[in-house]
């Protein structure tokens, strides 16, 4: 498994590029982010989303070849995400690769953006080996799995309504604390007491592993509303680290069950949300005291990136899992 992969990746708002060896070895990763793009707006406009795509795309997997200092001619394949994601962004990016495909006469590798998460890990942690419960975490994605072996999932729960990134986004924008709001709420926290006010914990002990975050956003929405209209001050230190541990309890307590019932002994993050530093430090509390490692990745490789698009593509290659040229972008795919 030492082919040369080319990884593209454009499912929402990062454009990235990466060349990757093998399933674990990066040689060039570029990353173009649109987040100053889309913050005057609160959130990504996908018109927007795709048009940048088009202009950075080409110049950044240029970049990338030079930096792993290889050729089109070296690459044994290229992988491109497939979806889920914008549909029109991966337009963008699943084009480009088909017209590399057929011009070097290379294989195509369709890629999942939730798998591709996962394999994050691999590529930063060597001795990382199935079985194991996957926690991904994102803007628009939040799901908890079992995978027993390589490429193998079964899906305990997901959120049934907002994903815990687009949670946090919403409440951000609420406290005029700015676009993304992941970041922003998670520094903010820091300064506060998450004891200081009690927000709801959204199906904590129901026996699922499904996820739900729309009644505490209201809950925090009306708690603020409410403070607003009677003109006192808003404690929002105070309020971004309840809301947070709110979101996070509930994170922790079903991962550590789903770790307890599965019998395995790793768990991973994944998404960019798995950069959170509250949701990390609470886990790994909660792991080692049932023996469990805990893996995520550095944050370069939390956030959408091109190189976990070639980590599976690899995998994918050395399984003889090719997609033909007319494989369609898809803007729901499930893992």
């Amino acid at each position: 498994m030492n082919d040369l992969i080319l990884g593209i990746e454009t499912s929402c708002d990062e454009t990235s590029a990466a060349v990757v060896r093998g399933p674990d070895e990066i040689l060039s990763l570029v990353i173009s982010s649109q987040t100053d793009l889309h913050a005057r707006y609160g959130g990504v406009v996908p018109e927007l989303a795709s048009r940048a795509h088009l202009e950075i795309l080409l110049p950044a997997i240029d970049e990338s070849l030079q930096r792993a200092r290889v050729g089109f001619q070296d690459l044994d394949g290229v992988a491109v995400t497939r979806g889920p994601g914008l549909i029109g962004a991966l337009l963008v990016g699943l084009t480009s690769a088909k017209g590399i495909a057929f011009a070097l006469d290379i294989p195509l590798l369709a890629v999942n953006h939730l798998e591709a998460h996962i394999y994050a890990n691999f590529l930063n942690f060597k001795e990382l080996e199935p079985p194991l419960v996957a926690f991904v975490v994102s803007g628009g994605h939040t799901l908890l799995a079992h995978m027993p072996e390589h490429r193998k999932y079964r899906l305990l729960g997901e959120t049934l309504d907002d994903a815990a990134g687009e949670a946090y986004d919403k409440i951000a924008r609420y406290l005029g604390l700015g676009y993304p709001g992941g970041a922003a709420i998670d520094r903010l926290a820091r300064a506060g007491d998450p004891g200081a006010i009690s927000f709801p914990r959204a199906i904590m002990r129901d026996g699922s592993y499904n996820f739900s975050l729309s009644g505490l956003k209201t809950a925090v929405i009306n708690y603020v509303r409410k403070l607003k209209e009677g003109g006192q001050p808003i404690p929002t230190r105070d309020i971004a680290a309840g809301f947070q541990a709110a979101v996070v309890e509930v994170q922790v307590f079903k991962i550590t069950r789903a770790a307890r019932e599965t019998g395995v002994k790793s768990v991973l993050l994944a998404g960019g949300v798995a950069a959170n530093s509250y949701l990390r430090e609470k886990l790994q509390e909660s792991l080692d005291a049932i023996g469990v490692a805990l893996y995520y990745p550095p944050i370069e490789l939390c956030m959408d990136n091109a190189a976990m698009v070639a980590a599976l593509g690899a995998r994918m290659l050395d399984e003889g899992d090719i997609s033909p040229l007319n494989v369609d972008a898809a803007a729901i795919l499930p893992l």
